[in-house]
């Protein structure tokens, strides 16, 4: 092995990305084919392997080496084509690689990379790849913007400029056309011409031609004279692929008519006003001096005005803006004395709407009215300018005729005729202009008002009213008109139907819809090519200006579908035709150009240079020489598959279509040919080369053999439909007349050959009609009418509809050739195939079926049906007559479209009393049905049933005309389809002896005519019963029908319909059998098994009968004699030997099976249905595909006792493959529930022998059934309950029972009540007995005893005894359990209900009393007293209950991943807590219930809980409130737990109530502020993390009442952050900025779903942040500063410096919030925030990042002014600030009083810091009554001081009343007057001393030790753990600042009083108590301080009574040791020592 191999062979082993940069090239190389092979096996578009690669490509495509950059493109161009839209993220990176590197490189890199290009396009991508194409077209070199401009032009052609779109393009050229390179400049006006096809000359011309040089517009001018024709897309995005994938396989029901092609062919309307940019024309406007010239007393400045007005709107698109006051002036404008200035304005008006459209419709409706009233100026100019603007207003969108009705009705009373008339006029236009859908909203308004014109004085106002009715009835028909019709006079009544009438021939134009216009005739368009096998065909831009180019070909463009889309590999796994899986890609049939070089270079291998050489010689025999020697040469190639093209090229070209010799012709025609017929694939480009040359030598008779020859070779190659469309055209064109006789007589011979399956017969019969039998040579004639007699023979009659048109003369010519011709329907096989036969190339069904058929739904109008029900007979039979006219007119090929309302009308016909009229209706239907074809079996709508009864008519004619219509309707629809019609009429009584006996020997006649149809058995009973009539004729007709029955039907099929038939009617079938030929034991088997069937006997002697391989032709042919026996034996013999071939092979073969799959596709319910006739289906394909061959085709058997042998075969693999049928298990049960519908006993009982084994191996698996596989089950097992044999009914009840140990019993519960449900009282009564069984079992927990109770004690008021037996015991068994606490789930009773339960609860009362076995509901009692008195924990120690509910929340289920158990649990050792059932009886059991029950039982605990909140609410005056805050805590942990429980439960299928319950409770819980602010921080956090986690789950809209959770759940959270505890809730949100632990998500994703999910987690914790922070500034006493400093100091220190300086560069969110949080904190309280970093370790080396950013706000405050700082700022270390500060150590009291008021002051008299400067000013009043604080507002002004005095009122008011001072707002102060001193340094004074003293003095007497990181926010850095202890003396702060009144212990303290050292010693202490816990080695068994109340702080008492388990893991306390804090918080507390000792506090 080289070197290189060995490279390779290890770099295989290297991941994708580091194959495809590897630095060894041939690595990279190896690699990229790797890549293209390994996406070419992708198969599915969702393939997350398409996701991971995705990425590569970027790379890859930039690769410096040429021949690996190819093979890149060629993985790239695989990728594309296997993955779907879903890959644009990589659109935009890849292209832009691919314009950077391969657009410059080799020719086939340029190919493929335009091939790149086009995919994305194909991936709705356009706009990624049109950006690329703008930066392509700025490169330098001229070479690499030429395939830019090609594959723009491509993508144009290809696709169309609805999905690239145009405007970008065209933004592009004109800096194209300026290009110093000629092929740029050339390439781009080839782009510009192709542009012109598909949006129009027009709109290009107007915006690129004034943007163009005068020498490029004229030399576009000219090319665009050749631009005709009407362009449609070759190619289609994938998503349409797909769509047309799925509905390839499906025939449409009518031909295309001509709608259709018109549809099919129009070409795109792109409207030019999207094209273009606004202008805005306000500015210029303002500058013209419009405003002035219009107020100008000069008419002619006025004018001017207007005018230059006018000019401006004259641009195509304006710019939105405020016209309002434009408007208000040209509406002054119009109404100008001076005419010249009113029009000038009015043509302004246009202008306007045309460039504002729907933005001008305000002005529009403001300046109508006055535009209407204009009407009656009589001057052309006005009246024309009035017009023009009003119609352009509509035609624009301003107006729409619904919004101005009060406009018109106003202006249609005008007292001027003039402007009625002209009203009416517009608002005719308006209505023909309208769509269908708007004039039907409008026409109630309008009809009246026409209506009510119609009487008007003046003729044009009248005929204008008159074309408006018209216009609506032309557009919506005469139904709207009906009404006011009836009120005019038969005059206008008739003129206005004359009217409607001579505009019916337009009516069809206006109905039709955009875009169906009609190309224009005879244009050719230039054809785009299609993507060829490689995708991509490369065609220049250039192309279109060499004057030369390629004809449109004349056929439809084939639907193509690239072969590896993904719809079409859907499709080969499911039962469709495989042709979808192998459709080809469109080929490329326009040849491209190749020079005679090119040519003979690429044959010079072929052929020698002497053969080219002769080729060109003058002399005819060197050139026949050679052309011999040429065919000898390609007769003896074996790879002329590759070399054909290039062979037909070489002949075209050498010696060429102009060869003058007939023997060189016939060589050159004979080599083609043969190419043709042996090549296995031949292009249709090659057709289109030699088609006008081969044509051409049909005309002359020495080469018209070869060319005919060669012609029928092309048609088997690629089609005769392809053949044909090319010849048309050549034909017509042709001068020479033999060309198109002898071309026409080949087409005769072809039809004949290929019949018109192929071909598109309606373009035949055109031509024929339209050129053949116009043409003046007879010859020419002649051959023409030989091909339409070839045309009849395979269509029939009708195409003589078609030629009605003809001369007298030809038709009875054609005539003639019809007889030579008969018409020979499926007789007439084609005599050859095609051998490329594509989907697209069966263009129609044989016979008439491809003929087009023609809509006439226009035709059946409203007062047609209306006539067919009139009271008049003669009106009737004319309507009738009406409509067989319309049929004679659309040539008897009618569509089923709007046929509906005709088919009611007519069927009311057939019980008219005038029976001619009946016979006629009969006569119609049947030529309907004639001309409708199959379609009219759906479009009918039942009507056969309605014929059928015709025949009860007495009158022989009658009967007859039925009959007849019977004939015509089996020809159309067939008569398996009539036969449920057939059987329902047999069964009517009023059907008389004489119709029966006419259906009879008519179905006779029919059947006679069938073969092998086993529908027709359906017959039999109807048939059979038929024979025992009364009467003779019927009797001897039914027998007849009879034999007809058993022959068609097969004996086979007749022996299993007899298992319906009983007594005479059976013996009298059999007998028929036994004269038909019917083995004698057969007819005795089929006697004993419907005998025992009859009887409910076992059927163990009944031998089989029936063979699943039996050949149905041995069982009809005739007497079976003993010779036929070995027959069976032999086929018997081979299945044995099949058998024994398969039995080496495993039993199941589950490679390729997906339960999940198979899963998704069965619905879930809870209610039996019978298994539907697909289903049957899907499961036979399953058993089939899955199940070993001689297993399958035994389960599969009709015969049952190979199914009993199937079911043996799986029970003996039950112990050896229990893990397989884990898998199949849903196919087994699907299976078993087919055998359950079947009423075979003996395979039931075998059935019910297998599942309980099955069920066992099941459970030993420890696999539990799914959703699914339950709702399969369950509910047949149920429903079969009440069979009526014992021994099945005991067999299902057990297993029943036994179904509980693999599915759960609460769900199980749902199946068994629907059973309660049933029709069957059986299974009512054994679903009562197993819902007793279950409760005595399982206890009544199961699924709520509510729902339970009350279904089954709606059973005792039932008539069945039984029913009411069972239900009465099932409660005794609940009242045993439950006591007399269940007569509160029975529900409302009647009198004798409860008289019924009482004597049956008394009665149970006394059986346990002789059992000793206690009182009902005693044990159930005594266990929640247990619970109660004791706790859960002591009754589960005891026994009572076995499972914890903290472990088992839900006693009846287990957890179940992917079907097994994760915990194995036996079901029957589970028993359930009774103290659950009943219900809580007192709060206390509330929360146990909450806390411990199944959501259903948690529900009841709910709703006493919100009674109990509501009450305490309602009742300010009682302490019950105070009672429910203790328990506050508890009640929401519990409730957060059941968050995810209950929204769990409702994703699996259950109900939403109980999630409605939690977040109801919860709301409830949080409305109440104290309730809220007792619930602590660690269950805050993990309430508000569950919230936001459902918030995002993309599961919870899909649940039931979705909408609404996720409204509640919103409405909750903003509760939360209303009403929780401030200083929690920040903390719980910062904390909640970390990445999130992906096992919190409640549903399980892939990586890069966990990470989109963490972002928008992130995003909503952003928002809730967001949302505090607003209302920081009125809530910041609600705030402990110092813990949420302590908060972000955490976060910032966790991120550390690196990451914060990465993220701020990413612009990251929840770095962006935190940093705003602490912005906002310190714009609030100043320098002040300094004196709460109590918490943060101020002296840690390096310092704390967050000090860093207090300083940097503090500088940005005080340089915006926003802020007066008290102390030095950015200082380069904390604890030496204050020793730096240049302020005196110590100042006298005055002076410092006084500089804290005038800081206060200053407070004051800002907007944003007001209610914090009063707050505090009030605090200092109540401080310091003495001082006298207005004193110091001496140079204020009054208005201030007033402002003071009236705020300090309100807070004493807010402190009386207990709020914070945010409750109520403060006004905005007035200005102080500056003369007011504000020192900008204000040094510490002795009242903020006394302000920190007193609030420590208060706080350090409660506090004693806590546990460490109780708060659970620690983490894993050090800091959130050291600061802890710390954390707890600052968290007292809030509450003693919202009880400060209780912190001062008198006002009459003195200032010289305090000193300052009370917090000094308070630090200190705190310092000892923390050195002394550090020496003990614990820091817990150390009290920080001596308690003097022996109470706990508010925190530590929060954590310490919460129950460890409900803590998170973060929140749980360390094992053990000192904690890691103390030297960092020694220090800290040093600090602050250090700076108390020279008297420096921070002000508030």
């Amino acid at each position: 092995m080289s070197e290189d191999e060995k490279l390779l062979k290890e770099a295989k082993k290297l991941p994708w990305e580091e194959r495809l940069t590897h630095k060894n090239w041939k690595v990279r190389n190896d690699g990229n084919i790797d890549l293209a092979a390994l996406c070419d096996s992708i198969t599915d578009p969702k393939d997350p392997r398409l996701r991971e690669i995705g990425s590569f490509f970027k790379k890859a495509v930039s690769d410096s080496n040429a021949p690996v950059q190819e093979k890149a493109l060629d993985a790239l161009i695989a990728y594309l084509r296997a993955a779907d839209a879903d890959i644009g993220r990589y659109a935009k990176e890849i292209c832009d690689a691919v314009v950077a590197k391969c657009l410059t490189g080799r020719p086939k890199t340029v190919e493929k990379a335009q091939t790149v290009f086009l995919l994305w396009v194909e991936l709705e991508a356009a706009d990624v790849f049109l950006e690329a194409m703008e930066k392509a077209i700025k490169n330098k070199v001229a070479k690499a913007v030429v395939p830019a401009i090609d594959v723009m032009f491509q993508a144009v052609s290809e696709f169309g400029t609805k999905v690239v779109p145009p405007k970008k393009i065209l933004k592009m050229l004109p800096e194209l056309f300026d290009h110093q390179d000629q092929n740029v400049r050339a390439s781009s006006k080839g782009l510009t011409l192709e542009l012109c096809r598909w949006i129009g000359k027009d709109p290009v011309k107007s915006i690129l031609f004034e943007k163009m040089r005068d020498t490029m517009k004229k030399e576009l001018e000219a090319e665009l004279a050749n631009v005709v024709g009407s362009p449609k897309p070759t190619r289609k995005i994938r998503s349409e692929q797909d769509k047309e994938i799925e509905q390839e396989g499906i025939s449409e029901v009518a031909g295309p008519g001509p709608a259709e092609e018109t549809v099919a062919s129009g070409p795109q309307e792109i409207d030019e006003y999207e094209l273009v940019d606004p202008v805005d024309i306000l500015a210029p406007l303002e500058k013209s001096g419009f405003w002035d010239g219009v107020k100008a007393t000069k008419w002619s400045e006025r004018r001017d005005a207007v005018s230059e007005l006018g000019k401006l709107a004259s641009a195509k698109r304006i710019a939105p803006g405020d016209f309002s006051e434009v408007c208000r002036t040209l509406k002054k404008l119009i109404t100008d004395v001076n005419i010249a200035v009113a029009a000038e304005a009015v043509q302004a008006i246009g202008n306007l709407a045309r460039g504002l459209r729907k933005d001008f419709s305000g002005g529009s409706r403001l300046l109508l009215p006055t535009l209407l009233e204009k009407l009656k100026e009589k001057k052309p100019v006005m009246a024309d300018a009035l017009t023009q603007s009003l119609q352009a207003m509509h035609k624009s969108g301003c107006i729409s005729l619904v919004d101005v009705t009060e406009d018109v009705k106003s202006a249609t009373k005008n007292k001027v005729p003039l402007v009625r008339s002209l009203t009416l006029n517009w608002v005719t236009y308006c209505i023909e202009t309208s769509s269908k859908a708007a004039v039907l909203k409008l026409h109630k308004d309008y009809v009246p008002i026409c209506m009510e014109c119609l009487n008007d004085g003046t003729p044009d106002v009248r005929d204008a009213a008159f074309s408006a009715l018209a216009a609506v009835a032309k557009l919506v028909g005469m139904r709207p008109l009906e009404r006011s019709l009836e009120k005019l006079d038969e005059v206008r009544r008739k003129k206005l139907s004359e009217m409607i009438g001579t505009g019916s021939g337009q009516v069809p134009v206006a109905v039709t819809t955009a875009g169906s216009s009609q190309p224009p005739v005879g244009g050719s368009g230039v054809s785009t090519s299609e993507a060829g096998e490689n995708g991509f065909v490369k065609k220049s831009a250039a192309s279109m200006l060499s004057g030369k180019r390629p004809l449109q070909p004349i056929q439809n463009a084939k639907k193509t579908v690239p072969s590896r889309s993904g719809a079409g590999k859907k499709a080969e796994g499911t039962g469709q035709s495989k042709v979808l899986a192998t459709v080809e890609t469109s080929e490329d049939i326009e040849p491209g150009d190749m020079s005679l070089e090119e040519i003979e270079g690429r044959v010079g291998s072929i052929f020698q240079a002497d053969v080219i050489g002769n080729l060109k010689s003058a002399a005819w025999k060197e050139r026949l020489e050679a052309i011999t020697s040429v065919k000898e040469t390609v007769e003896g190639l074996s790879d002329l598959d590759q070399k054909a093209e290039i062979l037909v090229r070489l002949l075209c070209a050498l010696p060429g279509w102009g060869e003058k010799n007939v023997q060189v012709q016939q060589k050159v025609i004979e080599v083609i040919t043969h190419i043709v017929s042996t090549v296995s694939k031949f292009p249709k480009r090659c057709v289109v080369l030699c088609i006008l040359g081969v044509s051409e030598r049909v005309s002359d008779i020495k080469t018209r053999g070869h060319a005919m020859k060669c012609l029928t070779a092309f048609c088997e190659a690629v089609g005769p439909s392809f053949v044909f469309d090319r010849l048309f055209k050549i034909m017509k064109e042709h001068k020479n007349p033999k060309v198109l006789s002898e071309g026409l007589l080949w087409m005769a011979t072809a039809v004949e050959d290929f019949g018109v399956s192929h071909i598109k017969l309606k373009d035949v019969i055109d031509f024929c009609k339209d050129v053949g039998l116009q043409s003046s040579t007879a010859a020419t004639r002649n051959s023409t009418i030989k091909l339409i007699g070839i045309l009849h023979k395979f269509v029939g009659p009708d195409i003589k509809g078609f030629l009605v048109d003809v001369k007298p003369a030809l038709l009875s010519t054609l005539d003639a050739e019809y007889e030579k011709n008969p018409f020979e329907g499926s007789v007439a096989a084609p005599k050859k195939t095609i051998k490329c036969l594509d989907s697209a190339s069966v263009l129609s069904g044989s016979g008439s079926d491809c003929l087009p058929r023609e809509d006439i739904s226009g035709k059946i109008t409203p007062n047609l049906i209306k006539n067919l029900g009139s009271s008049d007979w003669k009106v009737r039979l004319e309507s009738i007559e009406s409509v067989n006219k319309i049929l004679e007119e659309a040539n008897k090929r009618i569509q089923p479209t709007g046929t509906v309302d005709l088919f009611g009308a007519l069927r009311a016909r057939l019980f008219d009393t005038n029976k001619n009229l009946v016979t006629t209706t009969l006569t119609t239907i049947g030529n309907i049905a004639s001309a409708m074809g199959p379609a009219v079996d759906k479009s009918s709508k039942g009507i056969l049933s309605d014929i059928l009864k015709c025949l009860g008519d007495n009158k022989k004619l009658m009967r007859e005309s039925t009959i007849k219509t019977l004939d015509t309707w089996v020809i159309v629809v067939q008569l398996d389809k009539m036969v449920p019609y057939i059987i329902l009429a047999l069964s009517d009584a009023k059907l008389g002896a004489d119709g029966r006996k006419d259906l009879f020997d008519w179905l006779a006649r029919q059947l006679t005519k069938l073969n092998d149809q086993p529908d027709i058995v359906q017959l039999l009973k109807p048939t059979a019963s038929a024979l025992l009539d009364k009467s003779v004729d019927v009797r001897k007709a039914a027998e007849s029908s009879l034999v007809e029955i058993i022959r068609v039907s097969g004996h086979e099929m007749v022996t299993k319909g007899l298992k319906d038939l009983q007594g005479p009617a059976l013996n009298a079938v059999l007998e028929r059998q036994r004269s038909a030929g019917v083995p004698q034991e057969i007819n005795e088997a089929v006697r004993m098994s419907t005998s025992s069937i009859g009887t409910r006997q076992g059927s163990k002697s009944v031998k089989p009968i029936v063979h699943a391989s039996g050949d149905r032709q041995s069982s009809r042919a005739g007497t079976r004699t003993r010779g036929n026996q070995p027959k069976f034996t032999k086929q018997a013999a081979a299945v044995a030997a099949q058998d024994l071939a398969v039995q080496g092979q495993a039993l199941f073969n589950l490679k390729d099976s997906n339960k999940e799959d198979r899963e998704r596709l069965v619905p879930r319910k809870h209610k039996f249905e019978e298994p539907r006739p697909e289903q049957i289906q899907e499961i036979e394909n399953d058993i089939m595909r899955y199940f070993r061959e001689d297993l399958h085709r035994r389960l599969l058997s009709p015969d049952f006792k190979k199914q009993v042998d199937g079911l043996e075969m799986l029970q003996k693999a039950i112990p050896s493959h229990g893990k397989e049928m884990v898998e199949i298990v849903d196919i087994l049960m699907r299976w078993t529930v087919l055998r359950f519908c079947e009423s075979n006993t003996t395979c039931l009982l075998k059935v019910l022998e297998f599942l309980p084994e099955l069920f066992e191996a099941l459970k030993n698996e420890g696999y539990t059934i799914t959703e699914c596989e339950a709702s399969i089950f369950l509910p047949c097992l149920i429903e079969k309950l009440g069979h009526n044999i014992e021994k099945v009914r005991e067999k299902i009840r057990e297993l029943a029972k036994l179904t509980t140990c693999i599915y759960p019993t609460s769900k199980l519960f749902t199946f068994i009540l629907e059973g309660l449900r049933s029709k069957n009282n059986r299974t009512r009564i054994e679903s009562v007995d197993l819902l007793g069984f279950m409760i005595d079992r399982y206890g009544i927990e199961i699924s709520g005893p509510t729902k339970a109770l009350q279904a089954v004690a709606a059973l005792t008021t039932e008539r069945d005894g039984e029913i009411r037996k069972a239900a009465l015991n099932t409660l005794a068994t609940a009242y045993k359990i439950l006591g007399e606490d269940i007569w509160r789930f029975v529900g409302k009773l009647t009198d004798a209900q409860k008289s019924m339960l009482d004597d049956k609860f008394k009665w149970k009362a006394r059986e346990m009393d002789k059992r000793k076995e206690g009182k009902p509901g005693e044990a159930r009692a005594s266990l929640r007293r247990s619970v109660r008195d004791n706790g859960l924990e002591i009754a589960e120690q005891s026994g009572e209950v076995l499972l914890r509910p903290t472990t088992a929340p839900a006693l009846s289920s287990v957890r179940v991943s992917n079907g097994h158990f994760e915990a194995s649990v036996d079901s029957h050792m589970l028993t359930v807590s009774q103290v659950l059932a009943a219900g809580p009886a007192d709060w206390n059991e509330a929360l146990d219930i909450i806390a411990y029950g199944s959501p259903e039982q948690a529900v009841e605990g709910m709703k006493l809980v919100c009674h109990e909140l509501s009450q305490a609410a309602n009742d300010a005056e009682s302490t019950a409130m105070d009672d429910l805050v203790k328990d506050s805590d508890r009640l929401v942990l519990s409730l957060s737990a059941k968050v995810a429980k209950t929204f769990n439960l409702s994703l699996a299928g259950a109900s939403s109530r109980a999630c409605k319950y939690v977040l109801n409770t919860l709301m409830q819980t949080f409305q109440i502020k104290k309730l809220a602010h007792g619930v602590k921080e660690g269950t805050l956090n993990i309430l508000i993390t569950e919230l936001l986690l459902w918030l995002l789950d993309e599961r919870v809209p899909l649940m039931d009442d979705g909408s609404q959770l996720l409204k509640a759940l919103n409405v909750l959270m903003l509760k939360i952050l209303e009403n929780a505890e401030r200083t929690s809730a920040f903390g719980v949100l910062i904390y909640l900025l970390r990445p999130l632990d992906p096992s919190r998500w409640p549903s399980p994703a892939s990586e890069d779903v966990l990470v989109a999910r963490s972002q928008k987690f992130s995003d909503l914790v952003v928002k809730c942040l967001i949302k505090l922070t607003k209302v920081l500034q009125n809530t910041i006493f609600e705030v402990d500063l110092d813990r949420l400093l302590q908060s972000i100091h955490v976060y910032l220190q966790e991120l550390g410096m690196e990451e914060i300086r990465r993220r701020a560069g990413a612009d990251d969110k929840p770095l962006r919030m935190v940093k705003t949080v602490l912005h906002e904190l310190v714009k609030l309280c100043g320098t002040a925030i300094k004196g709460h970093l109590s918490m943060v370790p101020i002296d840690l080396e390096p310092q704390p990042i967050i000090l860093a950013y207090i300083d940097l706000n503090l500088q940005t405050l005080a340089a915006a002014r926003m802020l007066a700082p008290s102390g030095a700022v950015g200082q380069s270390h904390w604890g030496d600030s204050c020793a730096n500060s240049a302020s005196p150590a110590v100042h006298s009291a005055d002076a410092q009083l006084k500089q804290e008021l005038g800081a206060v002051f200053k407070k004051i008299g800002d907007k944003q810091t007001c209610t914090i400067g009063l707050y505090e000013l009030y605090r200092i009043t109540q401080l310091y009554p003495q001082v006298d604080i207005f004193s110091q507002l001496q140079n204020a002004s009054e208005a201030f001081r007033t402002y003071i005095r009236d705020g300090l009122a309100q807070m004493e008011k807010n402190a009386a009343a207990g709020r914070t001072p945010s409750s109520v707002p403060i006004s905005t102060p007035p200005p102080v007057s500056p003369s007011l001193s504000s020192p900008k340094l204000a040094p510490p004074s002795p009242l903020n001393a006394k302000l920190q003293t007193n609030k420590l003095e208060n706080i350090i007497p409660n506090i004693r030790a806590c546990p460490e990181n109780a708060d659970g926010y620690g983490g894993p850095t050090s800091v959130a753990t050291d600061q802890f202890d710390s954390r707890k003396l600052s968290h007292m702060r809030t509450r003693d600042e919202r009880d400060e009144n209780n912190v001062v212990s008198g006002g009459e303290t003195k200032l010289n009083n305090v000193a300052p050292l009370g917090t000094l010693d308070a630090i200190r202490e705190r310092m000892k108590s923390i050195q002394a816990a550090a020496a003990a080695g614990n820091i817990e068994s150390v009290p920080l301080m001596s308690y003097s109340n022996g109470s706990l702080p508010a925190f530590s008492r929060n954590f310490a009574s919460q129950p460890a388990e409900s803590l998170c893991p973060e929140m749980l306390p360390q094992s053990g040791g000192v904690p890691a804090m103390d030297e960092k918080a020694l220090s800290g507390l040093q600090a602050r020592v250090e700076r108390l000792k020279y008297g420096v506090i921070e002000p508030l």
